[in-house]
């Protein structure tokens, strides 16, 4: 908010100070407006990027493994060196057919451990975007004189609905890569290859994944055609600088509910349960995942045009059309474990608005 002041109290200022010479005569004047605004963001979803505290290519312990994520994730279990191994991972793999239960016998993989790629740094398809909305417009101007006016606009900051589009998806690719004896029991798994394709949340099955309250304010200086004691239209043109801030950001439940799943992953890989990640859901984790999600403002150029038609000398409506280019930020949403301060993922996302604003409205000159 206090960024917002340092735009608008300076033009405040400035329009104050002009008051004094506000004089019908040559046309030094205020005017103000109010009406309908309708904002139509022109941007399209960008990908996501996502990095979490799993080192790249880090050894970490395998603990529990069950036999049917063997089956459904396992990438060479036909090509292990052993045949002994061999045999062993296609009885895990039957039985884990038989039974989703089935969790292969921990002496086969205690003290195994799996070196993980693939989810410390990435990039997923999915993203957001804006929907339309609509507010109340308000516009204060000063006019220099009958040609150029100054002109503040802002509205009630309405609350905007963030799509979302795609999926986040997190690829893992783990290779069995145990210490040899006598450290651990022999390992006859060494080389094996499991690759886990994980949704984390599909964002456009979710429709609306955030609310978010907007505050954009805009300074614009505009070139009025014509003149006042002659034309009762005018067309004008215009250009300046809008700002924003974003807050009160509102995540919807269920996409907050699947990124605490995912910080339980990310936990269990990191404290040596990696065959638990693979099979997903909480497992053992005794994480306390809290999401959090911000936005940064933002600035961008204004360019618009418009009219101006009068009703009386004092009283006139006005509708104009806007387009405001790069106008956008960066949502960033944490997964921390609160109860050891981790940050576990973090994500970054691009949001472009580069909005068209429609503004039909009525005016008073004083």
């Amino acid at each position: 908010m206090s960024q917002i002041f340092r735009i608008v109290l300076p033009v405040a200022c400035l329009l104050t100070v002009n008051l004094a010479y506000a004089d019908s005569t040559n046309y030094k004047r205020w005017a103000v407006s109010a009406g309908w605004m309708h904002v139509m963001p022109q941007g399209k979803a960008n990908s996501t990027h996502v990095t979490t505290s799993v080192k790249e290519g880090g050894s970490y312990g395998v603990g529990s493994l069950w036999g049917s994520d063997l089956g459904a994730y396992a990438l060479n279990g036909g090509e292990l060196e052993s045949s002994l191994g061999r045999l062993m991972f296609s009885s895990f793999v039957r039985n884990g057919q038989k039974d989703p239960n089935y969790k292969v016998p921990d002496g086969f993989v205690k003290g195994a451990r799996a070196d993980i790629t693939g989810i410390s740094d990435y990039t997923a398809n999915g993203g957001m975007e804006i929907d339309d909305t609509d507010t109340l417009g308000l516009t204060l101007s000063y006019f220099v004189n009958d040609n150029v006016s100054l002109e503040l606009v802002g509205g009630i900051p309405p609350k905007v609905d963030v799509k979302g589009v795609g999926e986040i998806r997190a690829a893992a690719l783990s290779t069995s890569n145990s210490p040899l004896p006598p450290h651990t029991p022999p390992t006859y798994f060494d080389g094996l290859q499991l690759l886990k394709d994980t949704l984390i949340t599909d964002l456009g099955a979710h429709g609306t994944v955030a609310e978010v309250t907007a505050w954009t304010p805009a300074v614009t200086a505009k070139y009025h055609f014509g003149t006042s004691d002659k034309n009762k239209f005018r067309p004008f043109v215009g250009a300046g600088v809008v700002y924003g801030h974003f807050n009160k950001l509102k995540l919807d439940g269920g996409v907050r509910e699947d990124l605490v799943q995912a910080g339980y992953m990310i936990d269990n890989i990191l404290n040596d349960r990696a065959g638990e990640a693979l099979h997903g859901g909480k497992g053992s984790s005794t994480a306390t995942p809290e999401v959090k999600v911000k936005t940064s403002d933002a600035f961008a150029p204004v360019f618009t045009a418009g009219f101006t038609y009068d009703l009386t000398e004092r009283w006139f409506t006005t509708g104009s059309l806007s387009y405001m280019p790069n106008f956008n930020n960066v949502a960033t949403v944490t997964v921390t474990d609160t109860s050891t301060g981790t940050q576990l993922i973090k994500s970054t996302t691009k949001i472009d608005f580069d909005p068209l604003v429609t503004y039909v409205g009525v005016g008073y000159r004083f």
